[in-house]
């Protein structure tokens, strides 16, 4: 079911995204050569309790799920691009880590996501990493008032594949509100003018995320990370954004 907010309640909605953004700002912070993924969730975890929030994450148990996932954060490493299950691994040099955030405040939820190479860096992942920024702020100017979704999709679209990258539509934005996951499903690619019309009061994630040379993924072991077939590297950006009279406002803008 499609929901669209209120002005009051996307003005409530605005603590839980600055809240969203002080985590991950922390944990770019944080991550570095020799830190472990647990230490990362711990932090996460530390400023929940703190701030007075709820997880989004530890008792999430969706169909594609093997368990309850167990912990706060998705920490996806190198040829991991979604769901990474925060695990005993200690980052190493050169490493590329996706980590992907959601908390509720006072009821309200956002979900965030952001990737950052610890140590020395690859020139192509950083290329990655740019493209994923650089698609997620391309979704956001397509999300105007009286566009489609599919403007929302085909602006990511066009700088992914501008960029050599291919595309996986299996995972993609979603609307965000009293839950984490909710109407409608923001694919990565998709038609311009196309799909459900843009209207004040909606608000949504938008999540561009590509591997480096394939869009095919598979199911990690722990029942929850999801990795490129071919070994290849992944990276994922992410805001929630209110569609308004003006234009898109980014709830989980970081400073």
């Amino acid at each position: 079911m499609i929901e669209y907010r209120t002005p009051a309640e996307i003005e409530e909605m605005r603590p839980a995204g600055r809240f969203v953004a002080e985590v991950l700002e922390a944990l770019r912070d944080r991550a570095d050569v020799g830190v472990n993924l647990l230490e990362l969730d711990a932090l996460a975890h530390e400023m929940i309790t703190a701030r007075g929030a709820e997880s989004c994450y530890i008792d999430y148990h969706p169909s594609f799920g093997a368990s309850p996932f167990g912990k706060v954060l998705c920490t996806s490493v190198n040829d991991a691009v979604l769901h990474g299950l925060p695990h005993d691994y200690v980052l190493a040099d050169g490493d590329l880590l996706s980590v992907d955030f959601a908390a509720s405040v006072d009821g309200w939820v956002a979900d965030s996501a952001t990737s950052v190479v610890v140590g020395t860096p690859r020139e192509a992942d950083l290329a990655l990493i740019t493209t994923t920024e650089e698609a997620l702020a391309a979704g956001i100017e397509a999300a105007q008032p009286g566009a489609k979704v599919g403007d929302i999709s085909f602006a990511i679209a066009r700088v992914a594949t501008k960029a050599g990258y291919k595309i996986n539509t299996d995972f993609g934005g979603h609307g965000v509100g009293r839950t984490m996951h909710g109407d409608p499903h923001i694919p990565n690619d998709g038609r311009r003018g196309r799909g459900l019309p843009l209207k004040p009061g909606l608000v949504i994630a938008i999540e561009p995320w590509f591997l480096e040379s394939t869009d095919k993924i598979y199911t990690d072991p722990d029942g929850w990370t999801l990795r490129s077939r071919d070994g290849s590297r992944g990276a994922h950006s992410e805001h929630t954004i209110a569609i308004t009279p003006d234009g898109p406002l980014v709830l989980t803008a970081r400073s």
